[in-house]
């Protein structure tokens, strides 16, 4: 298979985490799962979380309080806001965010996070070539994470959700995050390449103007990632050239 190169004006590369640079995709959906079928059961509703169309949809890219709100307003179920002190599991936008949280970390602290192969070869290999890079996901466990799988190292800026949270940015599909990564680093969006899996991340960096907009296809949905505007579309990153 011939690769596909990428713009020769290319200084940073962008990347989301959950199912471009680690499986961690997977411990989200089965969190999610989890939390809002609880949720569920105690409200009496239904039908349960399906960990696939449901999370692609409403919770994959996005914030964890936004995929929350997105979730409940796709069930026609209205809770209170709550607030940052709601315990975990209170029937609150807040309180449901934070019991996914938590479970996100037993899980990622019980089982450990793999990074993919073909994510950590090309990383290194833009380290190598100079290129500058930035992590800009939603989770805010993503140091955890990274660190887990061997890639923390690899990175020189940090747009995750304990920021996120802390400035008060918009998330995907606003393309804020991926803008604040940018300008962090120096270089204009024009100049940058997004590289995501998330249908909400793919619209970010469209909007946002970048350079090149690479889908990430793990999971079998290329068409859906052109229809929200990745430049190209590869199912791993060894299908990717960087310019030298």
């Amino acid at each position: 298979m011939a690769l596909m190169r990428l713009p020769s004006s290319t200084a940073a590369l962008l990347f989301d985490m959950d199912g471009v640079l680690t499986n961690t995709a997977v411990v989200h959906a089965r969190a999610w799962k989890e939390t809002f079928d609880e949720m569920m059961d105690r409200l009496g509703t239904g039908p349960s979380f399906d960990a696939a169309a449901d999370y692609e949809r409403h919770v994959d890219g996005r914030s964890r309080l936004d995929g929350v709100r997105c979730f409940l307003a796709s069930r026609g179920i209205e809770l209170p806001e709550g607030g940052a002190d709601d315990p975990p599991g209170a029937l609150s936008v807040h309180g449901i965010g934070r019991g996914k949280n938590d479970r996100v970390l037993a899980l990622i602290r019980s089982d450990g996070v793999d990074a993919y192969d073909d994510a950590v070869a090309f990383v290194r290999a833009a380290r190598v070539s100079g290129v500058a890079c930035a992590v800009v996901s939603s989770s805010a466990n993503a140091r955890e994470a990274l660190r887990s799988a061997g890639l923390a190292d690899c990175f020189d800026v940090w747009v995750d959700g304990v920021r996120i949270d802390a400035e008060q940015l918009p998330g995907k599909p606003k393309p804020d995050t991926f803008l604040a990564a940018a300008a962090d680093l120096g270089v204009s969006p024009d100049r940058a390449v997004v590289l995501e899996d998330a249908l909400a991340g793919v619209a970010a960096g469209r909007a946002g103007g970048f350079g090149c907009v690479v889908g990430v296809d793990r999971v079998g949905h290329a068409a859906a990632l052109r229809e929200h505007g990745a430049d190209i579309v590869v199912s791993d990153l060894s299908q990717l050239e960087l310019a030298t």
